[in-house]
């Protein structure tokens, strides 16, 4: 699986609770207030209350008065829940939403409406909210979402903005984020607190670091910071998704976590970061949040091209204080010149689209070759891999802002026409195509001439599957067929 997050969920949320910061450190919260009341799933029950509180209670004094922050678990199936949550400082409550939806902002002014409702002791409002949620089916696309509450219309269109032309004055409202857009400031909290907190050298330090699959660490005294940084950061690799232990806050019992011996990114508050590298940490990336500090026993950031990285550096250096989605375009652009010319490695054999790897490594310069023959193996990159071929065998062409950044990065207009001119014969032929893989097909991609190749493999292939059909083929007439098969190597199955 590529993408952690769970195709067509059957609600938009799966269980809310309110719950009560615990005495001591050796108790559990309590649970005041939840819905449905019928809620069966008695791990959860047991487990999330804790992800509420996440920072030693006997130490950790914050003044800030009401924070948003998100915690993420991984169910049976790979896929992430999220756990949005609202911490309030003056009642020691956290109330708290489950779904699979990474709807930030909408669920956290979901959030702040019921937080309304039981300050006020208005708890039959705050359930029929609930409720109607609860009974509305999710949006297939981003679009409103229309609430009854008795014979008031609540119009839940599920972003953040205040009003709307058909609701009651007053009464909130939201909008369902559009899944193929690109995080913008200020509208995306996750990627505006990164941005504010961490500067742009030590910003790339991280995704340096993402890009190897280090064991990363991030501190921060601030909640809401805190996770918004760490999911941020997993949004900058876009298209690829990290596949190791993600964990954007970790609560006090579960700090062992942090001693894993394969890749993570994990979250931890500063009431507990002593705790942590009391355990003897070794090859860990650390982030300090409220020093705006990274600590790495790794060069990684002189291991990626410099050509791309003093490109990324100089755009981020000049969207970092600007609104809009240059930010994230700016780690979509270094993504696609990183690893867009993956598309110049597909080959078919047999109908069968795969990836070669040794003709994606071959016609790299020596800095992008060195990057890529680490990358090649990371999970990452074999799960998008993966995730491309399983689109390509389907006859359908990958659609999605990464491949338009690649067509925008093609230095060479020949690159661009090849690849749409073989996702095109596939789209036709149903997958019935030969591509065969020269020697001196490298950096510059299929030449003319090649593509006419191609083009008469295509016919041959096509003759001599007929005739093979007919019962009529010769030995000699395979041979010479089976002699221009492209030789490749089937890439990330496992």
């Amino acid at each position: 699986m590529g993408s952690r997050l769970k195709l067509n969920p059957e609600r938009t949320f799966y269980w809310f609770f309110e719950a009560m910061c615990p005495v001591a450190r050796d108790k559990d919260p309590s649970v005041q207030f939840m819905f449905p009341e019928d809620f069966a799933d008695e791990e959860s029950c047991q487990t999330l209350p804790r992800f509420c509180f996440p920072y030693d209670i006997q130490r950790a004094r914050d003044g800030v008065a009401v924070q948003h922050f998100t915690f993420a678990l991984t169910d049976l199936e790979g896929c992430q829940r999220f756990g949005f949550c609202r911490l309030a400082n003056t009642s020691q409550t956290c109330l708290c939403i489950l779904s699979y939806l990474p709807w930030f902002e909408v669920f956290y002014k979901l959030l702040n409406n019921l937080a309304d409702y039981l300050a006020k002791g208005q708890t039959n409002e705050a359930r029929t909210l609930l409720s109607e949620l609860y009974k509305q089916p999710v949006p297939l696309v981003s679009g409103s979402v229309t609430l009854s509450m008795g014979e008031q219309v609540l119009v839940n269109e599920v972003s953040l903005s205040v009003g709307h032309p058909e609701a009651p004055e007053g009464v909130p409202y939201f909008i369902a984020p559009d899944p193929r857009s690109l995080p913008s400031i200020p509208e995306s909290r996750n990627l505006t607190e990164l941005i504010v907190a961490v500067d742009v050298g030590n910003l790339l330090q991280l995704y340096a670091s993402m890009l190897f699959e280090r064991r990363i660490l991030i501190f921060a005294s601030k909640l809401s910071t805190l996770t918004s940084c760490v999911h941020a950061l997993t949004a900058v690799l876009y298209p690829m998704h990290w596949q190791h232990i993600f964990i954007p806050v970790l609560p006090p019992n579960l700090l062992d976590y942090c001693c894993a011996p394969m890749p993570y990114l994990i979250g931890v508050h500063t009431s507990l970061s002593e705790k942590v590298k009391s355990r003897g940490l070794e090859e860990v990336v650390i982030l300090n949040v409220d020093t705006n500090t990274v600590e790495t026993p790794f060069d990684d950031l002189k291991r990626i091209p410099p050509d791309v990285m003093s490109q990324l550096k100089m755009t981020l250096k000049r969207q970092a204080v600007s609104p809009g989605c240059g930010v994230s375009r700016a780690f979509l652009r270094a993504q696609a010149l990183l690893f867009g010319g993956y598309r110049e490695a597909l080959c078919t054999q047999n109908g069968e689209i795969s990836f070669n790897e040794d003709l994606f490594l071959d016609h790299k310069s020596n800095n992008m070759r060195q990057f890529l023959q680490s990358a090649v193996h990371l999970q990452f990159f074999k799960q998008f891999i993966d995730s491309r071929l399983e689109i390509l065998n389907k006859g359908q062409e990958p659609d999605d802002l990464f491949e338009e950044e690649i067509e925008n990065c093609e230095a060479s207009p020949g690159k661009s026409r090849s690849y749409q001119q073989f996702v095109g014969n596939i789209r036709k032929g149903g997958g019935a195509l030969i591509l065969n893989v020269k020697s001196n097909m490298k950096a510059k991609g299929l030449t003319k001439s090649g593509l006419k190749n191609l083009l008469n493999h295509k016919q041959s292939h096509n003759e001599e599957a007929s005739l093979q059909r007919g019962g009529s083929m010769s030995h000699r007439h395979t041979g010479g067929l089976q002699a221009r098969l492209a030789t490749t190597r089937h890439f990330g199955k496992g």
